[in-house]
């Protein structure tokens, strides 16, 4: 158990946002977890992540020690990208499931990993080892960070709350999409109707997807896109093109069922990173190539120019 009394220059602050700079081996979003779970008290009292501290409360944090997991590693093929002491970027291919989970207990980018990077990736969470800084669906392929500690762990996910960290993606769409270039900005949430499913809808969270059109190709009315993301929201980039009309060529789940290309999984790809490293601060550029098979979709393909 921790103990922090606030002093008067300190009130006025939020909770979590004053225990993120007292307690420098947690991030922001760990605080607002260990509140939620009522394990952070003022004054003997289970509080909320935005109470304004006042002087002399006496702030309680119980000490979590982090679970080990039992998640086993697993010699797995896998592209990397860009590796040294503090993180590890690779490029996940499609059809591969991030971190375990029920259905998923093995064969993931993070059993692949333990295998490539032994005891050396990050504890945050409460778990040791995964490292898992953000994600990506089974079927997007990609670039992806993960953190071999603690530090970069915190540094890596503040960039990204803060949107620091510039994504993007290179996707294939059913449709041809008339605009040059636009954004999108529509709040996203939990389907009401389907809870695997996520919807645009008035009580979600903000979202904002900016595209512009990098071929047409009308014969097989399809759009290449490259598509840069503001917000995180989960399946946010597929939601969002399906609800303007222009679902992601093989995404089975947002295009109605629709998919005359035989296509498995969204041709959806993760192109490029743009971040600071979480150590030296110095700014990092990583690209992850297309999978060969939406290179051959793309070779294939007659484009507007050739009528």
């Amino acid at each position: 158990m921790e103990t922090f009394i606030v002093k008067e220059e300190e009130q006025g602050n939020r909770i979590d946002s004053y225990l993120t700079k007292q307690k420098k081996d947690f991030s922001r979003v760990a605080i607002q977890r260990l509140i939620e779970e009522k394990k952070i008290l003022v004054n003997n009292k289970p509080t909320k992540a935005s109470y304004k501290i006042q002087k002399d409360d006496e702030i309680t944090v119980e000490k979590e020690e982090p679970k080990e997991v039992e998640i086993k590693a697993q010699n797995i093929p896998i592209e990397v990208i860009y590796e040294d002491k503090d993180i590890i970027v690779v490029n996940k291919p499609k059809g591969m499931v991030v971190h375990p989970a029920n259905g998923n207990p093995d064969g993931t980018l993070v059993n692949s990993l333990m295998a490539i990077c032994k005891d050396s990736l990050s504890g945050i969470g409460g778990e040791i080892r995964p490292g898992i800084v953000h994600r990506i669906d089974k079927d997007t392929s990609g670039i992806l960070i993960v953190a071999k500690n603690d530090k970069a762990h915190i540094n890596l996910s503040e960039q990204i709350k803060n949107h620091e960290v510039k994504k993007t993606y290179i996707a294939m769409v059913r449709g041809i999409v008339k605009e040059k270039e636009a954004t999108i900005k529509m709040p996203i949430g939990r389907s009401t109707k389907d809870r695997k499913k996520m919807s645009v809808t008035k009580n979600g969270k903000e979202a904002i997807t900016h595209f512009k059109v990098m071929e047409r190709y009308p014969k097989h009315n399809c759009t290449l896109l490259e598509v840069k993301i503001e917000t995180g929201r989960t399946h946010q980039i597929r939601v969002h093109l399906a609800e303007i009309g222009y679902p992601i060529i093989g995404d089975m789940v947002y295009s109605n069922g629709k998919n005359e290309w035989g296509i498995e999984g969204q041709c959806l790809h993760a192109k490029s990173l743009v971040f600071k490293h979480p150590t030296t601060g110095k700014e990092m550029f990583l690209e992850a190539e297309l999978p060969e098979y939406f290179k051959e979709m793309i070779s294939g393909m007659e484009k507007e120019s050739s009528f």
